[in-house]
């Protein structure tokens, strides 16, 4: 692995899934602090290979037959148009069935899987981890294990006698959950598209979508990013299986977007800096040069950690 050139010292670390979730989450973010000299790298947990090509333009024999080879290509596609290193983690994709193989990420015992990201982050050392809520974002058996893993490699980077093969210990500043599936995002949207004299995407979805104070009480940070949502719907559109350049994601205008809903949003859950919320930015407190960050977490955000 090869660190991403960066001029700042700001290093950020997303973990996800499945190749496609960097780009439908936090791609924009991703861009933005690329564009500000940051390195930025992506954990991936699994291949994806038990997805289904969601692109009824790329759903044939041939790229079903193809469909790991084709998401790791689609994922060096993607990363490029970011301009993040990807490592992948090397865990079997679980699907979404009733039951979940042996082989696959979701039957993996937590502290054991948490090694290779374990390794990832004391090679990269991040100051900021960004990954998913106790829920997943939503319940995919991935990423619901993607973050117990995320919490289980943050421990244990900082912990001198976890996993000594994997390098020196690493002590991240912040960890944040991606928020991106809220129901005030697709509200906005929605009532932007209806304003416009257009037909959205999301009325159907909404309904029957509750968020009570407390859900809108987890997002502590905003990152203005509009000006790259044009580069996030790249990157989206390289995972062309799973991407329909025709579907729900790209029916609403980007002016629209950009207008209605111009941030990507954030939870902070531990930080060992101090910190002042609401935030828009997922470095906010995070000294350079880098002092010694104390070992144990000085917030925790909710639900408690």
């Amino acid at each position: 692995m090869t660190m991403s050139t960066a001029t700042t010292g700001r290093r950020l670390l997303h973990v996800h899934a499945h190749p496609d979730d960097e780009s439908s989450k936090g791609a924009a973010t991703t861009a933005l602090y690329r564009s500000q000299g940051a390195a930025v790298w992506v954990a991936t947990c699994t291949g994806g290979e038990r997805g289904d090509i969601l692109n009824p333009k790329m759903d044939t024999v041939e790229n079903l037959r193809r469909l790991p080879e084709l998401r790791r290509e689609e994922m060096a596609a993607a990363a490029r148009i970011l301009g993040i290193e990807q490592v992948w983690l090397g865990y079997h994709d679980s699907g979404m069935g009733p039951e979940v193989a042996a082989d696959s990420f979701a039957a993996q015992d937590v502290d054991v899987a948490a090694g290779p990201l374990v390794k990832v982050i004391r090679e990269f050392r991040p100051q900021v981890v960004t990954t998913y809520d106790e829920n997943g974002g939503y319940p995919h058996p991935d990423h619901i294990m993607a973050h117990k893993v995320s919490m289980a490699a943050v421990a244990a980077a900082a912990d001198p006698d976890a996993w000594p093969q994997h390098g020196e210990p690493w002590r991240v500043a912040k960890v944040y959950y991606d928020i991106t599936l809220h129901r005030g995002r697709y509200a906005a949207l929605d009532q932007a598209m209806h304003e416009a004299g257009l037909e959205s995407p999301y009325s159907d979805w909404l309904d029957g979508w509750t968020e009570t104070d407390a859900d809108r009480a987890r997002i502590t940070t905003r990152i203005q990013c509009a000006d790259f949502f044009a580069v996030r719907n790249e990157a989206l559109k390289a995972h062309a299986t799973q991407i329909d350049p025709d579907g729900r994601w790209f029916a609403v205008p980007l002016a629209i977007q950009q207008q209605a809903h111009p941030t990507e949003d954030y939870q902070l859950v531990l930080s060992r800096v101090p910190v002042t919320l609401p935030e828009d930015d997922l470095f906010a407190g995070v000294a350079f040069p880098e002092p010694e960050l104390p070992q144990d977490w000085i917030y925790h955000g909710f639900p408690a950690a």
